[in-house]
């Protein structure tokens, strides 16, 4: 046996072996000493033949989910070798396979997946600076392919999709990428796979046989050739691990990442669209406001929406069309989401079903879910919109296979399909016959008794039972002359004779075997109804996808309903304009009536940039997060939290919204702030709406100033930007751009003052602020009246070396030849901001260094020295 588990485990090394020993999976060795850590069980040993005893641990077989989850949960793949032959019927050792391999992202326990969200296993191949990308969810059946071009894109697409786990080629671990991050921060599991995997003819091969086409045209594929690579190394890797046909993968879906608006991770994260960035809660995210689904299906659908917004207008008129309408028949809509509550994961049973682990109470769901299809396929026939007309078409009743489990299945059958109990009286003869053994075995021995007493005449006749004979009729030798031939002699006795009848030997074979046979038979009848669903897979998740689609429009339908939302005209032509523009998750966290709304207008003429200052608290970064809201919100079809609103489709939104230390990859709060302001400049476009909030914040404030001043000019440069963008900022002087830049406009937020204190209105007016109120800020913060006492001393000392002259006499960079910079009128002197500290002689001293001249290491050398002057000076 121990022979059989080394060779076994000698093919799965990089898998925990469960080996089936009776009603125990056993692991021996490390495996054991892993798993009795990784799991807190005991490690015990078994005597192998060794010198030592082989450490062994196991668990019951029975318990195997909960055991299997939390090492699958931890990264670790595990092989389950399963004993495939009765031990019974067994000749010497019993036959074990491994049945299945499973991996973080191909766990198919209902217990251990969100079902609001999709497990997915992502295959990347990186050849010649192109990632061909590949992704699969097995527990429903979703295939995608597509191919990226930079690390930025590859980053994207797995932050959008967030795989529990990822395969790659080994030039992956060498493209630059940081896998640690993704292992770490991201808590992926990450397999470089060997490189017979990511052969072109194997990909290609595997994929055409497992969809039974003919080319990779007939797949959508011919253009993707490093896609290609990886979704057919993809499959490949998920026959090697479950070990069965994947009929639930039925069709692959080729995109292009230009199809959607583009979100990277930080913006996923700023405007928490689908968690918060704290507690990283559902609760308090846009998708929280959204998701009134119903069913498993449709949360996942409408995840999938709020991830990746369209950017066709005519997709995103279709999805608004369809609430629209639901709108207008509020009474059908409220009873079409009545029919979609009792739905259960139609995606994921089929699946189930497909890989055979459905058990009968899985059918039953099936069963009365599938029911509620014809009362919604009728409802969807009032309705005109197109898309909830492709929904009614794609919308199979499968009321055939529902007349079937209805006929063949107890209405409460058990969970094990190996206890009997799982097939109606009425289905199968011989079904019911055996269980009429079961329960009349004894009537209708007596019913033969009394039969063969009146038709022999043996009056004292009896039928009998014992181990050893089964059932006998048994006559004393005082009637042994009335015995008829047809009886045959059994057992002779000192005062009677034994007899067996074709008739009782009929009935022993019905009743003594009828547990057995009836157990038998119903698993086999379940598996014929099971296969029979199974081979309807696609009509099933053709269907399950119509519903999970009508789920997400009519909760959109019912939010914007509730919400008092309009539908958005959406435009081509750059313009957003929001007329009474709500934050979609902050006035549902407050009392509604309390929220301010407030207008925005954009576009690519005069009002490209809006400059928007004030307070801190006064309401700056909701406005601005509650915009990019409402563009996102229209572009994924729903209405918007707004009185009107006209939005502009725009390619891609950028935001970045404060910062923090990144101290594990040693970056400073302000080197990560910079990395994303070089993200946006370098990756947006002029259809790119830019969400910018305090830039330069995280250095001093003649640096941080000139870094916000020079991206404000670069992003209002058509030639070199140009894009929309909502420019928060505490740099006052920032509002001296409007003049003399075209297309920056000011706005600031609405303050009341009532002496030393302030009220926040919450109001965007346009014109700039001429002070921060950090200070009465502070004192609402708590702080104590002595520090708030001597910061009001300081500021009035500070307030006369104003940097706002200095800002006035910037001249602003156009794009054409650079107007000469009026900084050396200004007296550099003012620039310290304590008396204490002169710092001409540096600076004269600076003016007159040769920099033509010096050598690279004199250069260095000089640098030193006055990076040491200024230090001694402070």
């Amino acid at each position: 046996m121990m022979q059989q588990y080394l060779q076994t485990k000698e093919e799965y090394k990089d898998c925990i072996l469960f080996y089936r020993l009776g009603d125990f999976y056993e692991m021996f060795f490390e495996d054991a000493e892993l798993v009795s850590k990784e799991l807190e069980l005991t490690l015990t040993g078994k005597n192998c033949g060794m010198e030592e005893r082989a450490p062994m641990c196991g668990i019951p077989y029975h318990a195997v989910e909960g055991y299997l989850n939390k090492l699958v949960a931890n990264g670790h793949k595990v092989a389950i070798c399963e004993q495939v032959e009765d031990p019974k019927l067994a000749k010497g050792l019993v036959k074990r396979e491994v049945i299945r391999i499973v991996t973080p992202g191909t766990n198919l326990d209902m217990q251990a997946l969100d079902e609001s969200k999709n497990n997915y296993i992502m295959c990347i191949v990186y050849l010649a600076d192109r990632y061909g990308v590949s992704i699969a969810d097995v527990s429903t059946g979703d295939y995608y392919v597509t191919e990226v071009d930079s690390e930025r894109k590859l980053f994207d697409e797995i932050t959008k999709f967030s795989p529990s786990e990822i395969i790659c080629n080994e030039s992956f671990y060498m493209s630059g990428v940081d896998i640690e991050d993704l292992r770490h921060r991201l808590k992926i599991t990450i397999y470089a796979l060997e490189t017979w995997y990511f052969g072109d003819e194997l990909a290609e091969t595997t994929l055409l046989t497992h969809f039974k086409v003919k080319s990779l045209e007939a797949l959508g594929l011919a253009d993707y050739d490093c896609g290609m690579i990886a979704a057919g190394a993809l499959l490949k890797y998920l026959y090697e691990t479950q070990k069965n046909d994947l009929n639930n993968i039925s069709v692959i879906h080729p995109y292009s990442t230009g199809k959607y608006m583009i979100i990277d991770s930080s913006t996923r994260r700023n405007l928490e669209l689908v968690e918060t960035l704290r507690e990283k809660q559902k609760r308090g995210s846009l998708l929280w406001v959204l998701d009134k689904t119903k069913t498993a299906m449709g949360a996942r659908l409408l995840r999938s929406y709020v991830e990746q917004p369209l950017i066709d207008k005519a997709e995103i008129e279709k999805r608004q069309d369809a609430i629209c309408e639901l709108n207008q028949h509020v009474i059908t809509r409220e009873e079409l989401r009545e029919y979609l509550n009792p739905i259960y994961d139609l995606e994921r049973l089929i699946t189930r079903v497909t890989y055979l682990t459905a058990n009968p109470r899985d059918l039953i769901a099936f069963r009365s879910s599938i029911a509620m299809l014809p009362p919604i396929k009728s409802l969807l026939g009032d309705f005109q919109c197109e898309l909830l007309g492709e929904i009614r078409e794609d919308m199979d009743t499968l009321e055939e296979l529902c007349a079937l489990i209805d006929r063949a299945i107890m209405e409460e059958p058990p969970i094990s399909v190996r206890d009997g109990g799982l097939i109606k009286d009425g289905y199968n003869e011989d079904v019911d016959k055996y269980r009429k053994a079961k329960t009349e075995g004894k009537t209708w021995l007596a019913e033969l008794e009394a039969k063969e007493r009146e038709k022999t005449g043996i009056k004292n006749l009896k039928i009998k039972y014992n181990k050893v004979f089964g059932y006998y009729l048994e006559v004393t030798n005082s009637y042994k002359d009335l015995v008829p031939d047809y009886f045959m002699r059994k057992q002779t006795l000192a005062n009677a004779e034994r007899y067996i009848t074709p008739e009782l030997k009929e009935l022993e074979d019905m009743i003594l075997g009828a547990e057995d046979k009836l157990v038998t038979l119903e698993y086999d009848l379940f598996c014929e109804v099971r296969s029979t669903i199974a081979a309807e897979v696609v009509r099933i998740q053709r269907t399950a996808k119509a519903v999970a689609g009508l789920d997400v429009f009519v909760s959109l339908a019912l939010v914007a309903d509730q919400n008092n939302y309009c539908r958005p005209k959406i435009n081509e032509n750059g313009i957003i304009d929001i007329k009474g523009g709500r934050h979609p998750v902050v006035e549902k966290m407050i009392n509604n009536d309390m929220f301010i709304d407030n207008d925005t207008y954009l576009d690519n003429g005069n009002h490209r940039i809006s400059i928007i200052t004030g307070p801190n608290m006064a309401g700056k970064s909701t406005y601005m997060r509650q915009t990019a809201l409402i563009v996102l919100m229209a572009q994924l079809g729903s209405y918007v939290p707004a009185a009107s609103a006209k939005i502009g489709i725009v390619d891609r939104i950028f935001t970045r919204v404060g910062a923090s230390d990144d101290l594990a990859s040693g970056q400073s709060t302000f080197m990560v702030e910079m990395n994303e302001v070089a993200n946006i400049l370098r990756n947006a476009t002029s259809n790119s709406l830019l969400i910018l909030d305090e830039i330069g914040r995280g250095t001093s404030t003649y640096d941080g100033l000139s870094i916000a001043w020079a991206v404000v000019e670069h992003i209002s440069n058509p030639k070199l930007l140009g894009a929309k963008t909502l420019f928060a900022t505490h740099y006052h002087e920032l509002t001296e751009l409007e003049g003399k830049l075209n297309n920056v406009n000011n706005y600031c937020v609405a303050v009341k003052e009532k002496g030393d204190d302030i009220v926040f209105l919450r109001k965007i007016v346009k014109g700039g602020a001429d002070k921060s109120y950090g200070i009465q800020v502070a004192k609402l913060a708590g702080v104590p009246d002595s520090v708030i006492a001597r910061a009001k001393e300081i500021v009035e000392e500070l307030s006369a070396n104003d940097i706002t002259e200095v800002a006035r006499n910037i001249s602003v960079d156009t794009g054409s030849k650079k107007k000469k910079e009026k900084l050396d009128e200004v007296d550099l002197t003012q620039m310290s901001l304590f008396d204490t500290v002169r710092d001409d002689d540096i600076i004269e001293e600076l003016r007159n260094v040769d920099v033509g001249n010096l050598t690279p290491i004199e250069a260095l050398n000089k640098l030193y020295e006055l990076q040491n002057k200024v230090k001694n000076r402070w």
